[in-house]
């Protein structure tokens, strides 16, 4: 049979999601803040859309609104596809062409804004601060002074030693292959042969660099930072310069006994100088690493009223918006070009889509919010040990939606309760079964082994097999390996590690 290049057509089915889909699961699954530059982007590129305070008569709206109950709405699917994504099909003709009229859709858009409004109002959180508000807020974000680097501390000193002229531009060298941590990454070997600088020059330099503050800075491994450490303070004749200069292995593997018979000294004597070096800095230069903790918002809030909980939604960061009334007088208008009422109408779609799918969102993640309270209300009341097992697939049947739906909900996102802010995707946790046959959640298990290795004793530390022993009692059956997995994940040491002579 010849080869070649042949050309053939074949008809596929294949499933491609809408651009107004994408939208919608991507502010399903942006966190608060990314949601919040999401809908701002979309602003900047809609004209027809505004942003809105909430008036005093929808507060007015919700106090008297206290105590009714609702119908609960039904939370819809944001990864199904609307059966019509333009929400508006009264004004389409049956060809296809937008119909002239836009009456019907204006009333159903001056509703849905209402829905939107009343949604927010009914949450008791305050929607939007103040123009001055958010002024003074921004101003002091602005005002936040970046803080200084270890770069620029150790340049600083070498501006005010002693160095040649000559030498300094080698000790910026150095200096830029300093990590963040104070250690030299660069074999200076490697330097010199780079530079074709002489490696005992550049030997002379480190070694004024090292003389700089913090303590132990451009060290090239652990075990030179500490001497470095001690040799500042005047102690290289003390028990622990000798430790960590002649048994840095057997120190990390902590074989005390074998270090007290090397240096001759009493397994107390080690000990004690053991403790000593721990207070030293294995890290000189954390004192200047730049500030990296994120900063969370929750999403959802979990508060008790009386018996109950109360789960409410956080609606502060979400812009509030409408359709503009200015471009409905103008598609109200005659004399206006064909061009522009599409263009406007295209865009009112859009719009129209974009609340929708913010209203969705919050109705969704309301749900889930609800139905994770529900299943772990001992949780709520009494902490992390009563945590249960709970899978995504088991909320996903009681609101209503598919389990990549509420994947993509709790994505990201935190929920306030009354033990604290936690990961929404913190509550979806395995199961082991107790000899009672009851479901116990593997977090708790996790914290339930934790809990064991901090009442032990430190001279005789619990071996993993002595952990299942324990958890047996308790009715829990786990493996060893279980266990030591548990163990890792709690980044404790084995317990040759962690005995205390």
């Amino acid at each position: 049979m010849a080869q070649g290049l042949q050309l053939a057509q074949r008809l596929t089915q294949s499933l491609v999601l809408s651009p107004q889909m994408q939208q919608s699961l991507a502010l399903l699954q942006a966190p608060t803040l990314e949601l919040k530059a999401l809908v701002e982007q979309e602003m900047q590129q809609n004209p027809v859309l505004e942003e809105a305070a909430a008036p005093e008569a929808d507060q007015e709206q919700s106090e008297r609104s206290k105590g009714e109950d609702d119908e609960p709405t039904e939370a819809p699917d944001p990864a199904e596809p609307p059966a019509d994504v333009t929400f508006d099909p009264a004004t389409e003709k049956p060809n296809g062409e937008p119909a002239d009229d836009f009456l019907a859709e204006f009333e159903r858009l001056a509703q849905l804004d209402q829905e939107w409004r009343d949604h927010f109002a009914q949450t008791n959180i305050p929607m939007r601060q103040s123009a001055e508000e958010e002024e003074k807020r921004q101003f002091m974000f602005d005002s936040l002074v970046a803080p200084t680097s270890l770069q620029e501390i150790l340049l600083e000193q070498v501006r005010e030693s002693a160095l040649a002229e000559e030498q300094r531009p080698i000790a910026e060298m150095l200096i830029g292959n300093i990590d963040d941590h104070g250690y030299l990454k660069a074999n200076i070997d490697e330097l010199a042969f780079s530079t074709n600088i002489p490696a005992e020059k550049i030997q002379a330099v480190l070694q004024v660099i090292q003389s700089f503050d913090p303590p132990g800075v451009g060290a090239r491994d652990l075990q030179e930072c500490l001497l470095r450490q001690l040799e500042r303070a005047g102690e290289q004749e003390s028990i622990e310069y000798r430790i960590i200069k002649d048994y840095m292995e057997a120190l990390g593997k902590r074989r005390i006994p074998e270090i007290a018979r090397g240096l001759d000294l009493s397994v107390d004597e080690v000990q004690d100088a053991i403790g000593r070096i721990s207070r030293l800095e294995p890290r000189p230069g954390r004192a200047f690493v730049a500030d990296n903790n994120q900063y969370i918002l929750p999403e959802v809030f979990v508060q008790r009223v009386g018996d109950d909980f109360a789960v409410t939604t956080n609606n502060e960061q979400i812009p509030h918006l409408r359709i503009s009334n200015t471009y409905k007088d103008l598609m109200a208008q005659s004399g206006n070009s064909a061009e522009v009422l599409n263009y406007i109408r295209e865009k009112i779609r859009a719009g129209k889509f974009l609340i929708k799918s913010l209203h969705q969102r919050q109705q969704t993640i309301l749900s889930i919010g609800q139905e994770i309270v529900k299943r772990q209300r001992e949780f709520m009341e009494k902490g992390v040990a009563f945590l249960k097992p709970l899978t995504m697939v088991q909320v996903a049947e009681v609101v209503g939606v598919h389990e990549t739906t509420v994947s993509r909900a709790v994505s990201g996102k935190y929920m306030q309760t009354p033990q604290g802010i936690f990961e929404m995707k913190y509550f979806f946790t395995a199961g082991i079964q107790t000899a009672t046959g009851e479901g116990m959640s593997n977090t708790s298990v996790k914290d339930m082994i934790a809990d064991m290795f901090r009442k032990e004793d430190p001279t005789k530390p619990l071996s993993d097999q002595e952990i299942v022993k324990m958890l047996q009692e308790k009715g829990i059956v786990i493996a060893r390996r279980t266990v030591a997995k548990y163990r890792s994940e709690l980044n404790i040491l084995p317990s040759n590690l962690r005995k205390v002579y």
